[in-house]
């Protein structure tokens, strides 16, 4: 396969005077180079307010990476998803995705002196998160906290479907289609995930957006 050109230049950020790529531009950068490559993320575990996070990424007839993260509560309100994209962008910096632009391989004396007490940990600039969470559809999700969805969840889903044009009949299909159940069937990490990918969907109502891949 031909790899594409990406210029991680463009996508720079400061950070202690520092340039540092983001972890969804270097996921950009994967795919824009190996659009077929196999990103899976693991929930290893979830409780006491910790969330720990595995992540595999593999490129066809290549190379590949494994990465681990782990946030707490009392770092990140959203600190499952702050997990997850450290394992992710910790797995792309091993592949070479970014590696010269982010601190996770610089294990100096220096560098260790230099960073953060705990609950300031996470790259930041002027007292915000640089590292957003990256958005989980494509990957494979090996294993999701076990909690059942909440109600509120559920309804959730039904109104975001029926504001969205659709109907019962159209979301859960949807969900079929992506989780191989109907939403009241879903964890409680599966229905987040299911109303993002609902919220972000390009298509104009549910039903359409039934066809597109999961």
């Amino acid at each position: 396969m031909t790899e594409t050109n990406f210029e991680a230049s463009k996508y720079l950020t400061k950070l202690g005077g520092r340039d540092y790529l983001e972890v969804k531009w270097r996921l950009l950068w994967l795919r824009t180079q190996h659009p077929d490559a196999v990103v899976e993320t693991e929930l290893v575990k979830h409780g006491g307010g910790l969330a720990l996070f595995r992540a595999r990424v593999a490129i066809p007839n290549g190379g590949s990476a494994t990465g681990w993260g782990s946030e707490t509560a009392d770092d990140f309100g959203d600190f499952i998803e702050k997990a997850e994209t450290k394992a992710l962008g910790r797995a792309l910096a091993a592949l070479g995705y970014g590696t010269q632009f982010c601190e996770d391989f610089d294990f100096t004396a220096e560098t260790r002196a230099k960073r953060q007490p705990r609950k300031q940990a996470g790259p930041r600039t002027n007292g915000k998160v640089v590292d957003s969470p990256v958005g989980r559809q494509g990957f494979q999700v090996l294993r999701e906290d076990g909690s059942p969805a909440t109600a509120s969840q559920v309804k959730a889903i039904y109104s975001i479907a029926r504001d969205a044009g659709g109907d019962e009949s159209a979301v859960e299909e949807r969900c079929r289609a992506v989780f191989s159940c109907v939403p009241a069937e879903l964890t409680k990490a599966q229905a987040s995930e299911f109303i993002d990918l609902l919220r972000q969907s390009p298509a104009t109502n549910v039903r359409a957006a039934v066809a597109q891949p999961a």
